[in-house]
């Protein structure tokens, strides 16, 4: 790989003197303090039935952000969308990023007409969405795969639909589905929008017909293996078993979600067996304190979510990319990784996540670069004086209610404060963070998010499109930064997966060295469970951010 790595060193030096030419849970661990809060003191007033065949699941949030699947975001609603709909295509339970078939009978193929790339999606025959208040069971059909993924493209109805705009969806018959990208892409590429993940989930045509969208958002309807029942805000959300479900009835009878921020209340409820499941804490000795217990059981698992601070390019001081290199030499990595259990976090040192997926950079070659960027203090305070700053400046940021997002913005402030940048950081619930960034751009994003590819996390966070508000597909570009989305496009049409890969390091190589952004670290997610809960499939990898509830997950004292 020398030769390769210093191409990448041309190429950067090309970036430097020419511009490039412009032509894709938020962690287990986390929890808020222990404080009373609404939703602990109407924990406090349920009478908790410890038998039956339902399997209690707390969450380490006030409440759901939504139950429409196109904008799930947190890991509550991404669990929730994982346990009520389904994909054309699915992340194997446990075992993601491996992709088989689930609605799709089988692996789609594409075929070449008038010069377009078309593939072909056959669907299973007799699968039933679940009954709601205005529609009875009915069969899913091709019309019901074109309504969910023109609502996917549709940005007033999905938070995803940078990845689904231009792509058409035709019904060729009841049963088939073609879709015709504007660009050929590769399997690898276009698998990962029609699976159960972000805009690929299937919803119901006739029921938000019937329904209305708005009353649909509030009883949502799929075809996976649990249906919705009843939501108590800020309490809990319960779960009936789809009793047709198309791959077998669920072995449980139903699921509930119970909002519990505080983790000692989560974690009591797990001992005294009036929970079954729970999200955990990063909390230094947490998990070896727990495991003490008797019927106590922790899996770690991942892919863990990958923490990236994103600076405003576009935003003074922040578009000074002086400021931004002061900024990055006053972070200090370790601090940050300290937040979590030793064996729960990595550090990364590029967007894209090299242990998981292809593309991503090492800290070796980031280092040979010169784009580690270590903590250098006295750097930082002269790069502020060139800049302008000499006496640093104020932001104003806003974080959420989750403990490693309470501590990530107070490392960042306690070091940002060291070069005399003072931060003022309004701590928002979760759901709520997630539509203050979205819709107030700030300075500076800390944000936690996990994408299925290098295509994914380039586009939704550094391409121009997804620029928030103003972006033609807004998605997660915090950094307001358009100057890769030549690499981004070109990797992404790229039929030669060394080359591809290629590109995507070339990429990261442009964002670094442009100090758009700082990669942290990942974090591995740990979810202690009662030792009689079957989730029905090993755990290595879960793309929707929990261990994964299906029609095999069973509790084995019932």
């Amino acid at each position: 790989m020398s030769h390769i790595k210093t191409f990448a060193i041309l190429l950067l030096s090309f970036f430097i003197i020419f511009p490039l030419l412009a032509s894709t849970a938020s962690w287990a661990g986390e929890d808020v303090p222990s404080s009373p809060s609404k939703s602990d003191a109407k924990f406090d007033s349920i009478t908790m039935d410890k038998s039956g065949n339902v399997l209690r699941f707390a969450v380490h949030v006030s409440s759901m952000g939504t139950m429409d699947p196109h904008y799930a975001a947190g890991s509550q609603d991404r669990a929730f969308a994982d346990m009520v709909f389904s994909g054309l295509l699915r992340y194997m339970p446990g075992n993601a990023p491996k992709i088989e078939p689930d609605l799709a009978i089988e692996m789609p193929i594409f075929k070449i007409v008038n010069g377009r790339q078309c593939w072909i999606v056959k669907l299973r025959r007799g699968v039933m969405f679940h009954s709601g208040p205005k529609t009875p069971e009915y069969e899913l059909t091709a019309d019901d795969v074109v309504y969910s993924f023109t609502k996917a493209a549709n940005k007033e109805k999905s938070a995803y639909s940078g990845g689904y705009i231009g792509i058409v969806v035709n019904k060729i018959d009841k049963y088939t589905v073609e879709f015709i990208p504007e660009q050929p892409m590769s399997s690898f590429l276009f698998f990962q929008k029609i699976t159960n993940h972000n805009g690929g989930f299937i919803v119901s045509k006739k029921a938000i017909e019937k329904m209305g969208y708005k009353a649909y958002q509030n009883h949502p309807i799929g075809t996976g293996p649990f249906k919705f029942k009843n939501h108590h805000a800020g309490v809990k959300l319960s779960l009936d078993a789809h009793i047709n479900y198309f791959r077998g009835k669920p072995a449980l009878d139903g699921v509930e979600i119970h909002f519990i921020p505080d983790i000692e209340r989560r974690k009591t409820g797990l001992l005294d067996g009036t929970l079954d499941v729970i999200i955990g804490s990063g909390k230094k000795e947490f998990m070896d304190n727990l495991l003490q217990n008797p019927g106590i059981e922790i899996t770690p698992h991942g892919p863990g979510e990958v923490t990236t601070i994103h600076f405003n390019t576009s935003m003074p001081p922040m578009d000074d990319i002086r400021v931004r290199e002061a900024v990055i030499h006053a972070l200090n990595r370790e601090q940050f990784l300290d937040v979590y259990e030793k064996n729960s976090v990595r550090p990364v040192f590029s967007p894209v996540p090299v242990k998981f997926l292809p593309g991503g950079l090492t800290q070796k070659e980031v280092s040979k670069l010169g784009l580690e960027y270590k903590e250098d203090l006295k750097k930082a305070k002269a790069l502020l004086s060139e800049a302008g700053y000499p006496n640093g400046f104020h932001l104003d940021l806003v974080g959420s209610e989750k403990r490693t997002y309470r501590n990530f913005y107070r490392i960042l402030k306690e070091q940002l404060a060291r070069i005399n940048i003072d931060c003022t950081v309004k701590t928002l619930a979760h759901a709520a963070m997630h539509k203050a960034i979205r819709e107030d751009p700030r300075a500076i994003v800390i944000y936690s998010a996990w994408r299925p590819n290098a295509d994914a996390f380039l586009t939704q966070f550094f391409h121009s499109d997804s620029i928030l508000i103003t972006g033609k597909k807004p998605s997660t570009n915090f950094s307001h930064y358009s100057s890769i989305d030549k690499l981004i496009e070109n990797a992404r049409f790229e039929i030669n997966p060394k080359k591809q890969i290629l590109l995507w390091e070339y990429a990261q190589i442009k964002i670094l060295s442009d100090k758009v952004a700082y990669p942290v670290m990942y974090a591995i997610m740990s979810t202690p469970r009662r030792d009689y809960v079957d989730y029905g499939h090993s755990l290595k990898t879960s793309m929707a951010l929990y261990p994964q509830f299906t029609e095999k997950t069973k509790l084995l004292n019932h």
